[in-house]
């Protein structure tokens, strides 16, 4: 090939995949130019950083490598070659000690996205990448330029290679808008509409219930959807309900809504005890309590968790042990649908893998790849999310480090 340096390649995308994209370019000697549509980069990665900055999970490779669905087998290879602890060692390398913490979640030191992005921005502009920030890419000229939008007019750039790492569709006023689907699909490539997920649900609340509840936790519950229960915890908003618990049962609450089914999370507000043990415990108490009492008092319900039972069984919520025990353990919750993708913390949907060849090439377009959320895969919270951005964005730039080598 001539010589690496003479035309830079293009990473599109200053997030997670982009920026690990354009260090494994420019570890490999290739002159890099980075574009990015906002001001500044990383805009989502530093929102992540402002809940601890969950870089990855501890959890056996094995296991890890089933979290993302029908995507887990095209994802294997990806992940193994930048695995949890190449992400940690990674970090690490740049500065910012990582531990694991008690739910094995993997998280740096400083509890925040802002110093590790600083040290890592430094470290590619010392290795010569190139940064071009408020470039909208917009598609390609008829001889194969890239175009983007500026506040001073059109520009184009003709790169030896690309990287496309433009991410998905939810918290679009953080950059990734999903505009590039349209351009994509128009270049013959296969893309699946996009989704929320990681998502919080709607439930019909009624005014009063939301206008006092909202905002108020729900710790230490099982959620149940299906035949799925796990423990959790969720938040109650004036529109539904949001939380880890509820985010990873999204998948499947968007199936069953998709497929016109009824969608209904039942509420586990005491999983650690049984319904015989709660039941024992109601029987007792002054007999003139009001069942709000009983409630607080014998089980310590929160005022938002009995509000929650009147919410579901309204005047026919029981009144005998037996029967409260009963509606504590299995707190019907109808759902009227999802939020928005402007309030998803990730995108399902996107470009799919059956218009990608190994090295994340686009087959549409060649010397063009694809890395990131872009990607039409999902994954639960937890690491397992800015792990494969990690990994596809260094997958996709070894993918261009390649096709480069073999061209005349």
């Amino acid at each position: 090939m001539s010589d690496p340096k003479a035309t830079p390649v293009a990473v599109i995308g200053g997030g997670p995949a982009g920026l690990m994209a354009a260090e494994t370019l420019a570890a490999a000697g290739l002159a890099v130019s980075v574009y990015e549509r906002m001001p500044s980069l990383g805009r989502r990665f530093l929102m992540a950083g402002r809940g601890g900055l969950n870089l990855t999970h501890s959890e056996p490779l094995a296991a890890f490598k089933t979290r993302f669905g029908p995507a887990s087998e095209t994802l294997d290879g990806p992940i193994e070659t930048f695995a949890p602890d190449d992400l940690r060692a990674w970090a690490e390398g740049l500065g910012q000690e990582t531990f694991v913490g008690s739910s094995g979640r993997i998280f740096p030191r400083a509890l925040k996205a802002s110093p590790l992005l600083r040290a890592w921005i430094g470290r590619l502009t010392a290795a010569g990448a190139q940064f071009h920030l408020r470039h909208d890419w917009t598609g390609w000229t008829p001889d194969g330029a890239l175009v983007f939008s500026t506040p001073d007019g059109q520009a184009t750039a003709k790169p030896a290679a690309v990287v496309l790492a433009l991410g998905g569709a939810s918290w679009p006023r953080l950059g990734a808008n999903g505009a590039w689907a349209g351009v994509l699909a128009e270049a013959g490539a296969p893309v699946a509409a996009f989704a929320p997920a990681n998502v919080g649900v709607r439930a019909a609340w009624s005014p009063e219930f939301a206008a006092r509840f909202a905002g108020a936790p729900l710790k230490s519950i099982a959620l149940s959807f299906g035949e799925t229960r796990l423990l959790g915890e969720a938040l109650i908003t004036a529109q539904g309900l949001e939380g880890g618990g509820v985010y990873a049962l999204s998948p499947l609450i968007r199936a069953a809504l998709s497929g016109g089914g009824e969608a209904r999370l039942i509420l586990d507000l005491r999983p650690d005890m049984r319904r015989g043990d709660l039941a024992s415990r109601l029987i007792g108490g002054r007999s003139g309590d009001s069942l709000s009492n009983r409630l607080r008092k014998m089980l310590k319900l929160s005022p938002a968790e009995i509000g929650l039972l009147r919410e579901a069984f309204g005047v026919d919520l029981p009144r005998s042990p037996v029967g409260l025990a009963e509606a504590i353990k299995a707190l019907p919750v109808p759902l009227t649908g999802l939020m928005g993708l402007e309030r998803a913390i990730s995108t399902a949907g996107g470009l799919k893998f059956e218009g990608l060849d190994q090295r994340l090439m686009v087959e549409a377009r060649p010397g063009v790849f694809a890395a990131g959320e872009m990607l039409d895969w999902e994954a639960p919270t937890g690491g397992y999310l800015l792990q494969a951005s990690f990994a596809t964005g260094a997958a996709a730039a070894r993918g261009a480090i390649d096709w480069l080598a073999e061209q005349p």
